[in-house]
Formats: C-alpha cells, structure tokens, sequence
C-alpha cells in the first residue's frame, strides 16, 4: 500500500477498532475471508477501554424470560474463560437482600436456572449467605442480614480487544490503525471505500461487504462517509459507570436490587487495574 492508487480487494471491510470490529474481523479471518479493518485511532481506544470489564451470562434477562438468550451467554462465557485466562477470571457477586425486594424463593429459583442453564466448568455456583458474619456484608447497611452470592467474569477489556485483532492478522486480516474511512459509495457488488492514514496517504478499498463497527459513531460515520442522511435513525444505548475510590478491602461484587424490576451493580474499584 504505498500510494493514492492502492487498490485493495477484500471480502469485509470493517469499520472501527473495538471489541465488536476485532471480534468480527478475526471470526471472518478464521472463516477464510479477505478481512481489512480500519480503526481511526487505536484500538479500544474509546467505549471498548471503558467498560463494565464483566464476561456475564445475562442474569437480568432471565427474568424476562429470555432463556435462550442467557444459555448462549453462559455458554460463551465457559469459552472466553477457557480461551484467556490470562485476561479474565471468576468475579464473585454478591447480592444484599430485604423485604422490599423479590422474594426469596424467586431469587433462588433464578440463580438455579442460572447455575444450570449450561454447563460450568470454571465458575462455582449459587449459594445463599449470611450477611453479618460474611466479609462483604462488613460495608453494608445493618438491614441487609442476608444475600445471594453467584459468579461471573471479570475480563481485561482493551487487551481482549488487542489479542482479537493479532488473531485475526495471524488469520490473514488487515489490521489498519490510524485510519480514517472518509468516504464510501456502493455499486451493484461492491463498497468502494477510501482510507485515510495519519500521515496523509489513502488508500482504496473495494469490498464485497462492509460492517459499520463504529458503535456510537456508527450513525455519524455513515453520513459522513457517505454524504447521505440515513433514511431510519439509529438507537443508541448507553451505560454509565461511576469511578469512586475503594469502599472495601474484599473482592467480591455487589449488585443492588431496586424494590422494581430496575437494578445496579458495584465491582471493586481495583479490579481496574488488573
């Protein structure tokens, strides 16, 4: 790629850098695809650095029915803990329990649902506890004298991202950091995209199929790059995580029920830095 009139021909162009544009261009890559992806900054750079940092099976959802849902994230999260362990591993939650929230019995019928919706090989199960004589219920309120303790995983989110893009190289891909898509048309066949380099070089992409990982960006990205207005807005979701310093010496997790169907989660404060 050395000039203005660089062409290259791929089978996906991928759009953005974060766990979502490397998870897609490795599992193309492995299915052997011609893969390029570009990233405008670094990778996880931006919403992929700044998560949760959780590989969780969906707790919430199973109680809006969603079973199939949650079997699948369960199941996925076995094979990420296998596949890294050197990034992620079990993060026990706890959740304080009173009389104004869900009772007992649901709560334990959701953790068992929870326990053996797939198969669990490096988490330990459910299990209630006795808050007053257990190391996280020292931080709490005196009302909460009993809780539910169950397992997920805590995963370092910008490195997952940067193994999934050296995967997908060693696969064959195209990994492009500093490099803006600027504009993209489409024929019968293809997307022609051109590609901006930090030092003021393009380069033209021709590609059978395009993935818009640009995640908050992912709108603007399209009307700048094309030049058009989409036709349908684009729901964004968003999630806020307040940094405060450590409240506690413990490692385990809190996850607070609100008296409705609403809840919200704690991790120690440390586990950041891991």
């Amino acid at each position: 790629m050395g000039g203005t009139n660089d062409v290259i021909e791929t089978d996906v162009l991928v759009v953005g850098g974060g766990i979502n544009g490397a998870g897609i261009a490795r599992d193309a890559a492995g299915r052997g695809l011609r893969v390029v992806l570009c990233e405008k900054d670094d990778l996880a750079s931006h919403t992929s650095s700044a998560s949760s940092k959780l590989i969780h099976g969906g707790l919430r959802y199973l109680e809006h029915y969603e079973f199939r849902l949650v079997r699948k994230a369960l199941a996925e999260r076995e094979v990420l803990l296998r596949s890294a362990p050197h990034i992620m591993h079990p993060l026990r939650f706890v959740m304080p329990h009173d009389s104004g929230q869900r009772p007992v019995w649901l709560i334990r019928a959701g953790l068992y649902l929870y326990d053996t919706l797939a198969r669990r090989e490096f988490l330990p199960g459910s299990e209630a506890v006795l808050l007053r004589g257990h190391p996280a219920g020292e931080p709490l309120k005196e009302m909460f004298t009993r809780g539910f303790v169950y397992s997920d995983g805590w995963v370092d989110d910008a490195r997952l991202v940067v193994l999934n893009a050296i995967a997908a190289r060693e696969r064959g891909a195209s990994i492009l950091t500093r490099t803006a898509c600027t504009a993209l048309t489409r024929d019968a066949d293809h997307w022609h995209a051109t590609l901006a380099h930090a030092g003021g070089r393009t380069t033209k992409v021709r590609a059978r199929s395009l993935v818009n990982a640009a995640g908050p960006w992912a709108a603007q990205f399209l009307q700048v790059a094309t030049g058009v207005a989409p036709r349908r807005a684009l729901r964004l979701i968003k999630g806020s995580h307040i940094v405060v310093p450590r409240l506690f010496s413990h490692d385990y997790a809190y996850i607070f029920q609100h008296p409705t169907a609403a809840s919200f989660s704690r991790c120690p404060t440390s586990r950041s830095t891991r």
